[in-house]
Parts: structure tokens; C-alpha cells; sequence
């Protein structure tokens, strides 16, 4: 069933106000990027703020020229004796003071948008920069947690659509100054018509505010639908799921799916839409009930012989273009509280702080290792589970020694080679590396001297080489290192097939891609382990698209290149793990039982059982 849609419930006044405090550190993140820009756009709008009165001026003074000159006694001469005689040249000077200011408005704006541009530009780079850097030193935990996802997604999409507030705020302070300039000029005349436009406008501002809080609260509360849409749009139209899409007849499923979802994500933007469009019409209403008010008051002035037609069209003009600025001045303003408040899914990503981090005394790892692993009573439990996915691990992985995981899915075996690569941190206990606690050693060191690799392992959309190179990225342009580890890990024959060899795009996202089975997909992804000179490597699973000759082949080297090296492989196929110095054996979180492949199938346990179900299977 669809999830229950979710009601946007507008935010209290005090919340929105609140989110004014994300505007310092956003302005800070964007004088950061580039203060020669930023200053350039504050300097251009500051110019440009005081055009708007200087034009207003010249053409009052323009229409008043006119009239004086059109007021002469007699009739008035040809233009070219106007010319000659200098009758026009006041009024000359002031309509080419008034072109030089129409065309520098002009041009002040394209300086403007031109640095606002490469402004954004760099502000997105920079802020996407950072938002992946913070998210390299998240721990994984964080990202299994759906709650973060969904500050991720929100914060992903803040990178980049939120430059038009800078626009906003920097315009904001440009329009404020030209205000500040018509209110000097208007209160000259009639002081109170000011006070009358303000209040007028307030209502517009009330409901403007409170339809973006809104707004925001619906976009909040959409966050897990809006990834679900996302999730069913890449399922229906991926490479990836192609093959079985089309033989379940998937795409109708999701289809109706992702039209029943964004329904009613449209169904319930439609509804704050409607609102905002009526409620917004009619407070709009009252602004131009005290426009045309004031309109009233200065025309009546005029008839009356109080001001001149030149005093006339300033006053109007400078009421019309203050009731503009004004009004979007108000409106303005809440629409800053609102994208600040959108900025709180930015800096509330770049709050979360890891917990898996480096002590401010950390060691380097022992070169080269000499005791190897302790765990002690070590126990680790995921977050918001009741069930420990391993718990009372006691065992000595020594140096040197090369050790496989056994047992049914579930029993806590990659579980236990993250906790030894410290992607996670124990619950309970510890894990010991030359008697020293795992949480002593500087964590970059201690993962740079392992070399792992998952089941789940990432296929990018890179070169072959560049796929290889990606396990050690300091040796990316190493290309003998390249082609060692792709001789280690036998990738070197898949290679060579490839058109353009190690330079050839393998995957199909890209045009000139080469897709690749499953096996050799693998085989590139332990060549990364390989690219590493670690003392320690881990294959948690990695041949389980290789057939069992494949796989025994991958094992066999990889136990010939081990030497002298500490190794953990985890495998169903318990053919390959024959070969370890030792097994042992999980199931529920715990080491059942420990020893060579003789000693377990002598004792008769499970590991017997189990390899003796698999064996039947060949037979």
C-alpha cells in the first residue's frame, strides 16, 4: 500500500525567525568561495540601488522644462533656431543625463547578473565540495539511517538551489537603499503617505510568510515519498534493472506505483497552490487600495497648485516604484526566512558529527605487525535493533595468519570484518591490534594497511584501469602497479579482451562503455585490494559470481601472495576456504567452533553438516 500522505502544518513565527540564523554562516560559505565577486556584486547594486531616484529626479526635472518652455509667450521657433539660439539646452542636458543613466541601469545590471552567475557557479562547487567531504566522514552507521538519508537528499538538493537566496538577500539590501532614497524625497512632501503604504502592505506580508512556511513543512514532510520517487524513476528506467523489469512486467507495476505517489505529492501542492492564490489576491488588494489612495491625495495637491506637473510625476512615480520595492521588500523578506529555513537541511547535515574518528593522540600502525588481532568479549548491536548481531566474540587473529568466516547468512561474518576495519566501533568489549585498542591507531593509517573487498563491491563507470586504480588513489597514474594487481588478481586476461585494454569505459551508463559479466566484474574489484600494499586484506564474499573453478583459482593466488600478510576470507563454498590456516565457524553473532578443515570435520558440527551438504550437491 502507498504511504499515508503527509499534511503540511505551517511553522510557528518563532521557528521561522530562528532560521534567520542560518543567513551569517550561508554569507560566510559564499564570501568564503570568492570575496573579490562578492564584493563586485555588492558594489554594483549598491550604484545601481540610487539610479532609480536620480531618473525619477531628471524626469521631473524634465517635465518641468517643458512646461516652463512651453509656457514662453509667443510662438516657438523652428527646432534647428531652438537649436541655434540655446532655447533647448537645459532641457538637452537633462534628457542626455537621463539616456547615461538609462543605459548605465542597464549595464549595471549585466555586471551584476554576470558576477551573481559565476558567483553561483563557484558557490555550488564549492558547497557540493564540502557537502562530500562531510559526507566521507560520516560513519557508515549514519548512512544505514533513514533519517539521514533524508538530510542528505535534502542537503544535496540545497547545494544547489540555493544561490537564488544570495541573489535575494544582495537584492534585499539594493532595494532597501533605493527605498531609502525614494522615502527622503517623499517625506519632503507628504510624510505620512509612507506610514499609509506601509500598513497597506503588512497583510501581504502576513500571508506571504505564513503560505512559505507552509510550503517549506510540506517539502519537509515529503522527504521519504520524494526519495521513494526518485527510487521508482532509477528501477523503471536503469540498465540495471532492464533485464528484470521486462521479464516480470515490472513496468506497470511501477508505474502505477510512482503515479499514485506523485498524485498526491501534486494533489497536495495543488491545494496550499489554490490557497495561496486566493488569500494572496485579496490581501495583494489592500496595497493597492492605499496606492491609489495616496495617487488620489497627490493629484488633488496638484490640481490645488501645491506641486508642479514635474513634482506630480516624481511624487507618483516615486510612490508607484516605493510601493514596488516595498511590498517587495515584505514579501521578500519572508521569502528569505523561508530559504533559510531550507537552509537548515544543509547545516543540519554539516552538524552531524562522527563518531568513528581519530583520537587527537593517535598512533601510527605497527610496521610490520607482529601479534596480529585480539577481540575481547566484543559485542555490536545496529541501531534500533533488538537483536545483537554479534556478541561475546572472543578470538586471536594473529599476524600473519590467514583465517576464513563460515556460517549461515545472518551469522555476524561481515559484521565482524567491519568491526575489524573499524567501520563500526564495538557496542561492547574491544578489539585489540598489537595489544593496543583499535580506537588508539590514527584511522586513515589503519584503513590505508587494509585492502577489503565486499560482495557489494561498487562498479564505476571508469576506465578498467582507473576501476583498478580507485583501491589506491595516490597510485591512480601507476600503471606497472595497475597491472600487477590485475595479473594478482587474474583480471589481467579480462583486460586484454577489452578494445581499448586498460583505457577502454567499462559499464553501459556511458556511450563508449563495455559492459561486463558479473565474474569479471569481480575479478576487477579484487585487483583494487591488490593495488594496496596492506598488511591486512579482507574478501568478504567477492567470488560469488566466479564459477568453482573461478573461485578456486582467485583463492589459491590470493593464498600464494599472502605471505606474511594477515587474511580473513568469508565464502559459502567451502572448497575454497579448505585452504585457511583456520576457520571459524559463526551462527547467531557467536564463534561456534574454530580449527583447520580436518579438526571441524572430526568434531561433527555444523560445519560438517554443512559441508557435507554442499558436497552432496556435486555428486
Amino acid at each position: 500500500m502507498p504511504p499515508p500522505t503527509p499534511t503540511a502544518a505551517p511553522l510557528k513565527l518563532r521557528e521561522r525567525f530562528r532560521a534567520m540564523r542560518n543567513l551569517p554562516p550561508f554569507l560566510r560559505m559564499i564570501w568564503q568561495t570568492s570575496p573579490r565577486l562578492t564584493l563586485a556584486s555588492l558594489g554594483l547594486r549598491l550604484v545601481r540601488s540610487l539610479v532609480p531616484v536620480s531618473m525619477l529626479y531628471v524626469g521631473k526635472l524634465i517635465i518641468d522644462e517643458a512646461v516652463r518652455l512651453a509656457g514662453l509667450p509667443g510662438t516657438f521657433p523652428p527646432l534647428d533656431q531652438a537649436l541655434a539660439s540655446g532655447l533647448l539646452g537645459h532641457l538637452l542636458v537633462l534628457l542626455g543625463i537621463e539616456l547615461v543613466l538609462a543605459i548605465g541601469s542597464d549595464l549595471l545590471g549585466r555586471l551584476v547578473g554576470y558576477a551573481d552567475g559565476l558567483l553561483s557557479e563557484l558557490f555550488t562547487n564549492a558547497s557540493s565540495i564540502r557537502l562530500m567531504e562531510h559526507a566521507a566522514e560520516l560513519d557508515l552507521e549514519d548512512f544505514e539511517d533513514p533519517d539521514v538519508q533524508d538530510k542528505l537528499d535534502r542537503a544535496r538538493r540545497q547545494t544547489m538551489g540555493r544561490m537564488n537566496l544570495m541573489s535575494q538577500l544582495f537584492g534585499q539590501l539594493q532595494d532597501a537603499i533605493t527605498v531609502t532614497s525614494l522615502a527622503v524625497g517623499l517625506v519632503v512632501y507628504a510624510p505620512w503617505l509612507i506610514a499609509l503604504l506601509a500598513v497597506a502592505l503588512i497583510p501581504a506580508f502576513i500571508g506571504e510568510s505564513h503560505f512559505n512556511a507552509m510550503g517549506y513543512s510540506l517539502n519537509f514532510q515529503w522527504t521519504p515519498e520524494r526519495r521513494q520517487l526518485e527510487y521508482l524513476r532509477q528501477t523503471g528506467a536503469s540498465v540495471d534493472t532492464a533485464k528484470e523489469v521486462k521479464i516480470f512486467n515490472l513496468h506497470r507495476f511501477l508505474i502505477e506505483r510512482y503515479r499514485t505517489l506523485a498524485n498526491k505529492f501534486y494533489l497536495a501542492n495543488r491545494r496550499l497552490a489554490r490557497r495561496r492564490a486566493i488569500w494572496g489576491t485579496l490581501l495583494a488588494a489592500l496595497g493597492t487600495l492605499g496606492y491609489y489612495a495616496a495617487y488620489g491625495y497627490i493629484a488633488w495637491r496638484t490640481v490645488r497648485g501645491d506641486f508642479s506637473i514635474g513634482d506630480l510625476t516624481f511624487l507618483a512615480g516615486s510612490f508607484q516604484r516605493l510601493r514596488q520595492l516595498l511590498e517587495g521588500l515584505l514579501i521578500g523578506f519572508s521569502q528569505v526566512a523561508s530559504q533559510a529555513m531550507y537552509l537548515d537541511d544543509l547545516f543540519s547535515f554539516f552538524a552531524i558529527e562522527p563518531e568513528i574518528r581519530s583520537c587527537p593522540d593517535a598512533i601510527a600502525v605497527p610496521r610490520p605487525i607482529r601479534e596480529g588481532f585480539v577481540f575481547e568479549n566484543v559485542g555490536f548491536r545496529y541501531p534500533d535493533a533488538e537483536r545483537w548481531a554479534v556478541r561475546h566474540l572472543d578470538f586471536h587473529l594473529r599476524a600473519g595468519e590467514v583465517i576464513a568466516l563460515v556460517g549461515e547468512n545472518g551469522a555476524g561474518k561481515t559484521t565482524l570484518v567491519k568491526l575489524l576495519a573499524r567501520l563500526y566501533d564495538p557496542d561492547e568489549g574491544r578489539i585489540l591490534l598489537d595489544g593496543r585498542d583499535l580506537r588508539d591507531y590514527d584511522l586513515d593509517d589503519l584503513r590505508a594497511n587494509m585492502g577489503v573487498i565486499f560482495q557489494d563491491f561498487v562498479r564505476y563507470h571508469l576506465s578498467a584501469g582507473e576501476n583498478i586504480g580507485v583501491g589506491l588513489v595516490e597510485a591512480m597514474d601507476d600503471q606497472s602497479r595497475i597491472r600487477d594487481a590485475a595479473h594478482r588478481a587474474l583480471a589481467d586476461e579480462v583486460i586484454e579482451r577489452l578494445p581499448a585494454g586498460y583505457a577502454q569505459l567499462i559499464g553501459r551508463r556511458f556511450k563508449t562503455g563495455v559492459d561486463l559479466s558479473g565474474g569479471q566484474w569481480q575479478k576487477i574489484a579484487i585487483a583494487r585490494a591488490y593495488m594496496r600494499d596492506a598488511q591486512v586484506m579482507i574478501l568478504d564474499e567477492p567470488t560469488a559470481a566466479l564459477d568453482a573453478r573461478a573461485e578456486f583459482e582467485v583463492f589459491q593466488r590470493f593464498k600464494e601472495l599472502s605471505d606474511n600478510r594477515t587474511a580473513v576470507l568469508i565464502s559459502h563454498r567451502f572448497s575454497s576456504v579448505r585452504m585457511a590456516d583456520r576457520i571459524l565457524v559463526l551462527a547467531d553473532g557467536r564463534i561456534e567452533a574454530s580449527g583447520t578443515h580436518a579438526q571441524l570435520m572430526a568434531e561433527g558440527g555444523r560445519y560438517a553438516e554443512l559441508f557435507e551438504l554442499q558436497a552432496a550437491g556435486y555428486r
